[in-house]
């Protein structure tokens, strides 16, 4: 698929892994709506790579809909990548029984999951109105963004496993639903990537170099444009779809 003369809808897409999707994307030809909480972050990504910028939580209606709106005005949406998400780590039952808060839970799932349908039904009920690309009728491509703790939760990770695990288990039936309007879906599943999360300094990079050290091959962090360089091949392979890829050197996360 070719996203030239396209518009892409990027969430989360104002730093980190969803920056970088945002300017591989832009890079190959697309008009991109970088969506974020962050304004001074959003904007700045959106003016550097020639986008638009939409402050948008991703599991409100009305706001998504702004932004699938603000890409279609660009040029026919073809692609989104779901790359918005928090965490909240905790045990189920921590160290003096008190029970993980609810509330936590709750939001960990609202945002991860609820938001990465919210986008999906949003985007692809715009995209089934686009005229087909080609004569198998394709009209667009989704990237969720999942992680290796649907697979490999570590303690502490009760919700954001949960969240995760749901981004993974509702690809294929989606996939299933969108096919009848050409719309491919597929999940990828980061392991350790070299983010701002780990923050910046000499002990950074230290705890960062002992997280590599646990990684088969190579071992090192992931960088955030081989990332986005697997996003973008499953928006671009017209033969990937309802599939859960890992990208994460091939690690296995241990308990903890």
């Amino acid at each position: 698929m070719d996203l030239s003369n396209s518009s892409a809808i990027i969430t989360g897409g104002g730093s980190g892994l969803g920056e970088a999707c945002a300017r591989h994307l832009a890079g190959l030809g697309a008009k991109c709506i970088v969506v974020d909480l962050n304004e001074e972050k959003g904007q700045a990504v959106a003016a550097d790579i020639g986008g638009q910028f939409v402050k948008a939580d991703v599991s409100n209606t009305e706001q998504v809909q702004a932004a699938v709106d603000a890409a279609v005005a660009l040029a026919p949406l073809r692609a989104l990548v779901n790359g918005a998400g928090i965490g909240s780590a905790g045990r189920t039952v921590d160290r003096s029984g008190n029970p993980f808060d609810l509330e936590s839970f709750e939001m960990v799932l609202r945002v991860n999951l609820i938001g990465t349908f919210n986008c999906i039904r949003l985007a692809a009920a715009a995209m089934s109105k686009q005229e087909p690309l080609d004569e198998q009728g394709q009209r667009g491509a989704i990237v969720n963004m999942a992680s290796v703790a649907a697979f490999d939760g570590q303690i502490g990770q009760c919700a954001y496993s949960a969240s995760k695990g749901g981004v993974v288990g509702m690809t294929l039936p989606i996939a299933r639903d969108l096919s009848a309007s050409g719309i491919r879906v597929n999940t990828v599943a980061p392991g350790l990537f070299n983010t701002p999360i780990y923050g910046e300094g000499e002990a950074s990079e230290a705890f960062k170099a002992h997280l590599g050290a646990s990684v088969l091959f190579p071992k090192r962090l992931g960088y955030a444009a081989e990332l986005a360089s697997m996003v973008a091949e499953l928006i671009t392979n017209d033969y990937m779809n309802g599939e859960v890829v890992r990208a994460d050197g091939g690690i296995r996360m241990p308990p903890k």
